[in-house]
């Protein structure tokens, strides 16, 4: 029986930079690693959720040179929670600039939930930018998946967790949850908006993990980090991602030179399996591993080995 990889130790960056982009924002970016190393670009989840040190360390420092960017709005960005100028086809700009600017003529892309959403279309849209994939929690940000998740679905595995996030909507408006929070949280009222945004993150950090995580849950309600992350989250879920409908499915024989590992939790509730699967039969060329004993969070310790893993695997081929 093989012993469960777990995170490389703790490391700090090597050199920040915060890059201006189109007007008003200025994104953060950092390195760490190896500067000689293979490029491998983290794309956090949300939209909104920003880098966590952590996120540092699915990766072999030795081997690799690892960039890390705080998308629009949100983490180390500026300004906080700004919805102006924030689109998906903004952050792809970004990660471009961000390419030219620390001169990388190719890297592999690593990302989660969301992450694995831009990464997917960034792939698309600039295959011969991209080594390889190593993605987690398959978000094709569908309606469909919206409303799962938003509406009617996961409700129905967490009625209790779900009461708490309809409280702030009144029942008349109910019907239509992501436009009624849209409203709350571009609000002129202060004390109702922080409060929608807790409601809203809250819900996703409660339902992220197979079993409940109390540290998890803290963070999402943090207000900084909820505020960012339900005020960016819903500005793009009520516009559709700004993306075309099944955008990536339509547009998955773009990926089919990239090799591509994909790692999705059996009991995901926030992003449910058919979507990673759909991916899969999609986009042939990728290797799927699904993680029983799990649900969404690249914390969970089946998922962290499986990333590991993958990313070691890349280590050595790309090398």
């Amino acid at each position: 029986m093989r012993s469960m990889r777990t995170l490389y130790p703790a490391i700090e960056p090597y050199v920040r930079h915060t890059l201006e982009v189109e007007p008003p924002h200025k994104i953060h970016v950092q390195e760490c690693g190896n500067p000689r190393g293979i490029p491998v670009l983290f794309v956090h989840g949300g939209p909104g959720g920003g880098c966590e040190p952590y996120h540092r360390q699915y990766f072999d420092p030795q081997r690799y040179r690892i960039i890390l960017f705080d998308q629009r709005g949100c983490g180390r960005s500026v300004p906080h929670a700004e919805l102006q100028a924030n689109t998906t086809q903004a952050l792809l700009s970004d990660m471009e600039r961000i390419r030219e600017h620390l001169d990388v003529e190719r890297w592999l892309l690593f990302g989660g939930s969301w992450g694995s959403t831009l990464s997917l279309i960034y792939s698309e849209t600039y295959p011969d930018r991209v080594l390889g994939l190593v993605l987690r929690g398959i978000f094709l940000c569908r309606g469909e998946d919206i409303h799962w998740f938003y509406q009617n679905g996961a409700s129905k595995l967490f009625p209790d967790y779900w009461r708490d996030f309809i409280a702030p909507v009144t029942p008349a408006r109910r019907d239509d949850m992501v436009g009624a929070y849209y409203e709350l949280l571009t609000g002129d009222d202060e004390v109702n908006r922080l409060a929608a945004a807790r409601a809203w993150s809250v819900w996703e950090g409660r339902t992220s993990t197979l079993r409940s995580n109390p540290a998890l849950v803290e963070h999402f309600g943090n207000a900084h980090f909820a505020l960012g992350m339900a005020r960016i989250e819903c500005h793009y879920f009520a516009n559709n991602c700004f993306i075309e409908p099944n955008q990536i499915l339509n547009q998955a024989a773009r990926l089919q030179h990239i090799p591509g590992v994909i790692v999705q939790g059996r009991y995901d509730v926030v992003c449910p399996m058919e979507q990673a699967y759909a991916l899969h039969q999609a986009w042939p060329q990728s290797r799927i591993e699904i993680i029983d004993a799990a649900g969404h969070s690249a914390a969970e310790p089946g998922i962290a080995d499986a990333l590991v893993r993958a990313t070691d695997a890349f280590a050595v081929e790309l090398a």
